[in-house]
C-alpha cells in the first residue's frame, strides 16, 4: 500500500506558480495575477508532498467581523486522503473564530456541512461576450474622494468592513457609481480576471440600480469577454443572458455559523459580492 507524507505549511509567494497549476487542473480561469491579488489580501495554507504543492486554501479576514474561505483545491490524484479536511482545519485556525463564508462546489458540500457550514443561497456564474448596449444615464465614473463612501456602502451590503479590498480594487480596477441626493447610492467595479474581465462587487439600493451598475461596464466593453457572479435574484439571469452573459455554472453560498435572524441580513442590495473566488 502506498503511503503519503502530507505536510501543511503556510502559503507564501513561492507557492503561487504551483497554485496556478492546481487551479488550471480543476478548470478555474485564475491567472498568476489573480492568485497574487488573493494572496495579498489573505493568509493561507498549502498541502505539500515530497516538495510538491498538492492542495491550497486561503482565508481573507475583514477586520474582526468576518472572513471568507477561498481557493480550496486538492490535486485530483490526491483526493480521498483527507487533505481537504486538513486544509479546512488550517483555515478555521486562521479565521480565529470569525464568522465564515465560502462558496462550495457540489463535491465540497459534504465536508463543509460536517464542519458546521450551512447553505444560505446560490451563486450563479454568468459570462460571455458582451453585447453592444446603450450606457445607462444614471451611472458615472468615480474619483479617489469617493472611496470612503464606497467602502461604507460595501460594508452595509456585505456585513463587514472590506476597506482593504476596496482600496486594492481601486489600484487594479475601475469603479462606477450612482450619485443621488449628494451621496453615493451604489457602486460596481471592473477588473481584469481570468479570460477577460470581471464585474464585482456590486452594491445598490435596489435591483434596478444594480442592473444599471452592471450595464455601465457591459456598455464600455462590447465584444469583450466579461464575467459576473450573482446571487439567485429573480429575472437577473435572463437579463444578463440578453446582454451576452449566459449562465454557465455556479456554487452554493455557505456560512458558519448560519444566519440566525432575518433582521441580520443587510438591507443594501448586493450581488457579485465574493470578489476573490
Amino acid at each position: 500500500m502506498q503511503t503519503h507524507q502530507i505536510d501543511i505549511a503556510a502559503f507564501v509567494p513561492e507557492h503561487l506558480d504551483a497554485a496556478v497549476t492546481l487551479s488550471r487542473q480543476v478548470g478555474w480561469p485564475h491567472r498568476p495575477e489573480d492568485w497574487q491579488m488573493a494572496l495579498a489580501l489573505s493568509e493561507g495554507a498549502v498541502a505539500i508532498e515530497d516538495g510538491k504543492v498538492v492542495g491550497t486554501v486561503l482565508v481573507t479576514r475583514y477586520k474582526e467581523e468576518s472572513a471568507t474561505i477561498n481557493m480550496v483545491i486538492v490535486d485530483g490524484s490526491m483526493r480521498g486522503l483527507g487533505i481537504g479536511r486538513r486544509l479546512m482545519d488550517a483555515a478555521l485556525g486562521l479565521s480565529d473564530g470569525r464568522p465564515l463564508r465560502l462558496v462550495a462546489t457540489e463535491e465540497g458540500l459534504p465536508l463543509y456541512e460536517k464542519l458546521g457550514f450551512r447553505e444560505t443561497g446560490q451563486v450563479l456564474q454568468h459570462q460571455g461576450i458582451a453585447a453592444k448596449i446603450a450606457a445607462p444615464a444614471i451611472t458615472s465614473a468615480t474619483t479617489s474622494a469617493d472611496l470612503s463612501a464606497i467602502a461604507e456602502l460595501d460594508r452595509q451590503a456585505f456585513g463587514a468592513d472590506r476597506s482593504d479590498l476596496i482600496a486594492y480594487l481601486a489600484n487594479v480596477g475601475t469603479f462606477a457609481v450612482i450619485r443621488r441626493d449628494n451621496r453615493i447610492a451604489g457602486f460596481s467595479v471592473l477588473r481584469s480576471f481570468g479570460r477577460g474581465e470581471v464585474i464585482g462587487p456590486v452594491a445598490a439600493e435596489n435591483l434596478e440600480d444594480a442592473k444599471a451598475l452592471v450595464a455601465h461596464f457591459i456598455a464600455l466593453r462590447p465584444g469583450r469577454f466579461l464575467r459576473v457572479d450573482i446571487t439567485g435574484v429573480a429575472d437577473l439571469s435572463d437579463w444578463l443572458a440578453e446582454r451576452g452573459l449566459g449562465h454557465v455554472g455556479g456554487g452554493i453560498a455557505m456560512m458558519k455559523p448560519p444566519i440566525a435572524h432575518a433582521d441580520s441580513v443587510p438591507t443594501i442590495f448586493a450581488l457579485a459580492n465574493q470578489a476573490l473566488g
